[in-house]
C-alpha cells in the first residue's frame, strides 16, 4: 500500500474518482447560473458654507460683491455624495482674469468633482463690480478721549508718528475717504505724557468704516500732558470799619497759598486770591473759617476755605473837654486885616472822645484850630472853623463858625 501511495499516476487517479464523486453529489435543476450586477443606492446631499475661490488681477484690480460662501447640492451614488461631502476636495471659483471694468454677471464654476456627480449651486452666479486699485496717502489725525486727562492737567496737541499712511482700495473706495484716525484706548487717569500703538480707523463722512488696506496698520501716538495749577498767596481783604473802641490787632490764616487751575493764560495773569474779614462785625478775639475767593476764569481752588484768627484789643472809652483853643487866621492877603468878631475873644473848646489812656496826655497845644481866608474878600463873612488833632481820638468844637470882617490894610 505505501508503494501505490508513494506512486504519482495512483495518486492523479485517485484525486479525479474523488471530483467526480463530489459532482454527482450535487442537486441539478436544470437552469444556467449567470452573474448578476445590482447597483448601489442613488443619494442627494447639500453642503452649505463652501468657500468661493477667486482668481483676478490682484496687483491692478479690486472686486467687491463676491459672496464669501455659497451652498451646493450633490447628486449621485451613494458612497461618492458621501466621500465628496466628506473630504470637500472639490473648488468653487469664479474666473475674472479677463474681467473688464465696471460692473457684471458671472458664473460661479466647480472642479475637482467627480464625474459620478452632479452639483446645483446656490447662488450659481453672482454680480461683481470690478474696479481700479489706487494707492493714495493720507494724513492721521489722532484721536483720544479727554475724559482720561486728570483734573489739574490739560492735554496738547497729539503727535503722530508717522504723521501719512498710504491706503490702497479701489478708486470709488478711496474716494469716500473722509477720516483717518489713529484712535488710542486707555484707563485711568493721564497726569503725564504718554506714548501708545493706535490702529488706523478709515472712515467716510457718515464715520462707516472702508474696507481699504493701509500701510503701516498702526502709528505711535503722544498725547502731551501738563499741569494747569499755579501756587499764589492769599491775601486779607478788611471789609467795614471797626467799632468804636476796638483796635484790630493782627489777623492771621492757618495757610498762606492755595493752588488755583485754570487756562494757561488766565493762570499767568493770576498773582493771588484772597479772604475778605468784615471787621465792623468783631468785637473780641474769634476765629472764623471763610472762603477763599478767586477771580474770573479761575476754575478751582485748593483749599477752598481757611481758618482766620482775628486778635483785637478792646479800649474802655472816655470824654474830655479842652478849653480856650485859640482860633488862628490862615491864608490872609498882606493887603488885608480880619477881625474875627465870633467868638469874641477868639477862643473855642473842644469836646474830645477817645481811649482813655489817650485822653488823659492831650493837651490844646494837640490840637490846631483854625479858619482859612484865602478866598475871601474885603467885608462881613462867615466861615468853617477847622481842626487838626491826633488821629486816634474823636472831637467836636462848642462853636462851629466864625463870623469875621476883612478890611484894607492902610499901613
Amino acid at each position: 500500500m505505501d508503494k501505490w501511495m508513494d506512486n504519482p499516476w495512483f495518486i492523479k487517479i485517485l484525486a479525479l474518482l474523488l471530483a467526480v464523486l463530489l459532482y454527482s453529489s450535487v442537486p441539478h435543476t436544470g437552469k444556467k447560473i449567470t452573474d448578476v450586477y445590482v447597483p448601489g443606492g442613488q443619494s442627494t446631499a447639500t453642503i452649505t458654507d463652501v468657500p468661493v475661490t477667486v482668481y483676478y488681477d490682484v496687483e491692478n484690480l479690486v472686486v467687491s460683491g463676491i459672496p464669501s460662501t455659497i451652498d451646493i447640492t450633490l447628486k449621485g451614488p451613494k458612497t461618492h455624495v458621501q466621500a465628496a461631502k466628506a473630504s470637500k476636495n472639490f473648488e468653487v471659483y469664479l474666473d475674472l482674469k479677463n474681467a473688464k471694468i465696471g460692473k457684471q454677471k458671472v458664473k460661479l464654476k466647480i472642479r475637482d468633482l467627480s464625474d459620478k456627480l452632479s452639483a446645483t449651486l446656490s447662488p450659481d452666479s453672482v454680480t461683481v463690480t470690478v474696479q481700479e486699485k489706487i494707492t493714495k496717502e493720507f494724513k492721521v489725525e489722532a484721536e483720544f478721549n479727554s475724559g482720561q486727562i486728570e483734573e489739574g492737567y490739560s492735554a496738547g496737541q497729539p503727535v503722530v508718528e508717522p504723521n501719512k499712511v498710504k491706503i490702497t482700495g479701489a478708486k470709488s473706495v478711496i474716494d469716500r475717504i473722509s477720516y483717518v484716525k489713529a484712535t488710542i484706548d486707555g484707563k485711568g487717569k493721564l497726569k503725564e505724557s504718554i506714548t501708545k500703538e493706535a490702529p488706523i480707523q478709515v472712515l467716510d463722512k457718515d464715520l462707516n468704516k472702508l474696507n481699504v488696506v493701509v500701510e503701516p496698520k498702526t502709528v505711535k501716538v503722544t498725547i502731551p500732558v501738563k499741569s494747569i495749577t499755579k501756587t499764589v498767596p492769599i491775601n486779607i481783604v478788611r471789609k467795614g470799619t471797626a467799632q468804636e473802641g476796638v483796635t484790630i490787632q493782627s489777623i492771621e490764616l492757618d495757610t498762606n497759598e492755595a493752588t488755583i487751575m485754570g487756562q494757561e493764560d488766565v493762570l499767568k495773569a493770576t498773582e493771588n486770591v484772597r479772604v475778605e474779614v468784615d471787621i465792623s462785625k468783631i468785637t473780641e478775639n474769634t476765629t472764623l473759617t471763610l472762603p477763599v475767593i478767586i477771580s474770573n476764569g479761575i476754575t478751582k481752588v485748593s483749599p477752598q476755605t481757611v481758618k482766620v484768627t482775628v486778635v483785637v484789643n478792646v479800649n474802655k472809652q472816655d470824654e474830655k473837654t479842652l478849653s480856650d483853643i485859640p482860633v488862628k487866621i490862615q491864608g490872609l492877603s498882606e493887603d488885608y486885616l480880619a477881625e474875627i468878631n465870633d467868638p469874641e475873644n477868639q477862643l473855642i473848646n473842644l469836646l474830645i472822645n477817645g481811649p482813655t489812656a489817650a485822653l488823659s496826655s492831650l493837651k490844646p497845644d494837640d490840637f490846631s484850630v483854625y479858619i482859612d481866608l484865602s478866598s475871601l474878600s474885603e467885608g462881613d463873612h462867615e466861615v468853617n472853623i477847622q481842626v487838626e488833632g491826633p488821629p486816634n481820638v474823636k472831637w467836636k468844637p462848642d462853636k462851629a463858625k466864625a463870623k469875621i470882617t476883612i478890611s484894607k490894610n492902610n499901613a
